[in-house]
C-alpha cells in the first residue's frame, strides 16, 4: 500500500516538473545570428523582427553598390534611351584612388563601350568595381562629385551612421555605414523595377563590345544560384547584394516574400568557418536563418481598433465633466504569433484636463503599445464627441486670465501704489490743515486790537 502511494506521488511530481520545465508552446526562439550586425525588417511597415547592433558603424564592402545603383536609377529608370545609352570607360575610372586591380571586376577595359544597363549588370551581379567608377563619372562628371552626392542622398534618406568615400566599397577607414542605414538605402532602391530585375538575376549575358568578346556574368549571391558554390540556395531569396573584404568580413543584403510578409535582411561582418571540414560562409547561412525566424514567428495582426474607448479625460469650462478618447485608426502591425495583443502595455499620454469647446476628432493625446522595450505601435487619441463650453465659465475664466497677465499685474501694482500715495498725501494735507487751522483761530480770538473811538 505504501509502495503504491509512493509511486503515485512520484508520478505526480514528475508530471508537475515536466509542466513547469517545458517551454510554452509557440514561444519565440530568437536566433543568435553570428555576425557583427544583423537586421530583419518588414518592408511594408518598417517593423523590425530581428535586430543586432543595427545602428553600429561597420564597413559595408560592396554593399555600397546599392547606393551607387540607387543614384544611377534615379536618373535612368523607366527611360529606355538612357538605359541603353553607350558609355566609354575612361582611364581615370581605373585610377589607384578609386580602383584596385585585385578587387571584384568584370574585366572592363579603358576605352571599352558599354550601355548604362550593362554596366549596372556588371556592378550588381558580379560586383564589378570599375563599373561603379565608370557610371559615377558618367552621372556626375567625376567620382569625387558622385561620392558627395552619395553622402547627400544618405542624409536625405535618414541615414545617421553613414559616410561614403568611394562608389564601390573598397576599404577605407572613413567609409562606413550601419545595417539600419543600408536597409533605408535598399528600400529606396527597390522602388525601381530595374534594380530588383538585375539584383535577382542568377546570370546575365553581355554582348561583345569593341574590346571584348561576349561575357556571361554569374551572380556572387549563393542564395540565388549554385553555379559558384553549392549548399546555400534558398528559393525564398530575391537579390540583393553581396560584399566582402578582409576588414568588412562577409556581408549580404537579401529579401524574401511569402504571402503578405516581405522581409529585407542585412548581415554585416560575418565569418567563414569550418564545419566538418567544409567551409561555411555565414553571411548566406545566417540570412536563411533570419528568413526561417521571420516567416515562422511573425504575422500581420490588428492589435488595436479605432472604435475602442481608451480613457475618460476631465473637461473644464463646461457642464460636461469628461470626454472619452479613442484611437485615430485601426492599428495593424507585424506581430509575434505567440503574443496576445491584450498583453501589451499601454503607455498613454493625455493632459490632466482639457478645456471646452471640444470637437469630435480633436487630437487630445497619444498612446504607445509596448512589450518591454519593443514598441509595436504609436497612435493618436481623438475626442469621441463634441463638448460645448459654458458661457459664464468661459467669461469667468477669461477675466481670471486677464488679471494674470504680467502687463495687467504691473498696471495694477502701479495703480495701487499711486492710490496709497494719494491716500497718504491727503491724510498728510488734512493733518496740516487741522493743525494750522486751530492755531489761527486761537490767535484771532486772543487778539483784541486797538479800539477806535
Amino acid at each position: 500500500m505504501k509502495f503504491k502511494r509512493f509511486i503515485s506521488v512520484f508520478l505526480l511530481c514528475t508530471c508537475l516538473t515536466g509542466l513547469f520545465l517545458t517551454p510554452a508552446a509557440g514561444a519565440l526562439e530568437v536566433p543568435d545570428i553570428q555576425a557583427k550586425a544583423a537586421l530583419l525588417a518588414d518592408v511594408n511597415t518598417d517593423a523590425v523582427a530581428y535586430a543586432k547592433n543595427i545602428h553600429e558603424k561597420n564597413y559595408p564592402a560592396s554593399l555600397t553598390k546599392v547606393m551607387t545603383a540607387l543614384l544611377i536609377l534615379e536618373k535612368v529608370s523607366g527611360n529606355e534611351t538612357l538605359l541603353n545609352q553607350e558609355v566609354t570607360a575612361s582611364e581615370s575610372a581605373f585610377s589607384d584612388t578609386y580602383y584596385h586591380a585585385d578587387g571584384s571586376s568584370a574585366g572592363i577595359k579603358a576605352g571599352e563601350v558599354m550601355t548604362v544597363k550593362q554596366l549596372l549588370q556588371c556592378m550588381l551581379i558580379v560586383s564589378a568595381n570599375e563599373a561603379c567608377n565608370i557610371l559615377a563619372e558618367w552621372d556626375a562628371g567625376s567620382i569625387a562629385t558622385f561620392v558627395d552626392t552619395m553622402n547627400t542622398k544618405a542624409k536625405a534618406l535618414g541615414c545617421e551612421n553613414t559616410h561614403f568615400v568611394n562608389p564601390s566599397g573598397l576599404h577605407d577607414p572613413d567609409h562606413y555605414t550601419s545595417a539600419w542605414d543600408l536597409y533605408l538605402i535598399t528600400k529606396a532602391a527597390m522602388q525601381y523595377p530595374e534594380f530588383m530585375e538585375i539584383c535577382d538575376s542568377a546570370k546575365a549575358v553581355i554582348p561583345a563590345t569593341n574590346l571584348s568578346k561576349e561575357r556571361t556574368l554569374y551572380t556572387t549571391n549563393h542564395l540565388l544560384s549554385t553555379w559558384r558554390v553549392i549548399g546555400y540556395r534558398d528559393k525564398r531569396a530575391h537579390g540583393i547584394k553581396t560584399g566582402s573584404t578582409s576588414d568588412a568580413g562577409h556581408c549580404l543584403i537579401s529579401s524574401a516574400q511569402e504571402g503578405e510578409l516581405h522581409f529585407v535582411s542585412v548581415v554585416m561582418g560575418a565569418e567563414r568557418i569550418e564545419e566538418n571540414g567544409v567551409g561555411n560562409l555565414l553571411n548566406f547561412s545566417e540570412t536563411s536563418h533570419l528568413f526561417d525566424y521571420g516567416f515562422k514567428n511573425f504575422a500581420y495582426r490588428t492589435i488595436l481598433e479605432d472604435k475602442e474607448i481608451i480613457q475618460e479625460v476631465p473637461v473644464s469650462l463646461s457642464k460636461t465633466d469628461y470626454v472619452t478618447v479613442h484611437p485615430a485608426n485601426n492599428v495593424e502591425s507585424l506581430f509575434p504569433r505567440d503574443l496576445d495583443p491584450a498583453e501589451l502595455d499601454r503607455v498613454i499620454s493625455l493632459p490632466e484636463a482639457v478645456e471646452a469647446p471640444i470637437t469630435a476628432g480633436d487630437k487630445l493625446g497619444t498612446m504607445e503599445l509596448r512589450d518591454g522595450d519593443t514598441v509595436y505601435a504609436s497612435v493618436d487619441l481623438l475626442a469621441s464627441s463634441d463638448v460645448t463650453a459654458d458661457k459664464f465659465m468661459v467669461f469667468r475664466h477669461n477675466v481670471t486670465l486677464f488679471f494674470k497677465k504680467p502687463a495687467v499685474k504691473t498696471v495694477a501694482i502701479v495703480l495701487a501704489v499711486l492710490l496709497v500715495l494719494l491716500v497718504i498725501f491727503r491724510l498728510t494735507g488734512l493733518s496740516r490743515r487741522r493743525r494750522y487751522g486751530r492755531n489761527a483761530r486761537s490767535y484771532s480770538r486772543g487778539y483784541r486790537g486797538r479800539r477806535h473811538r
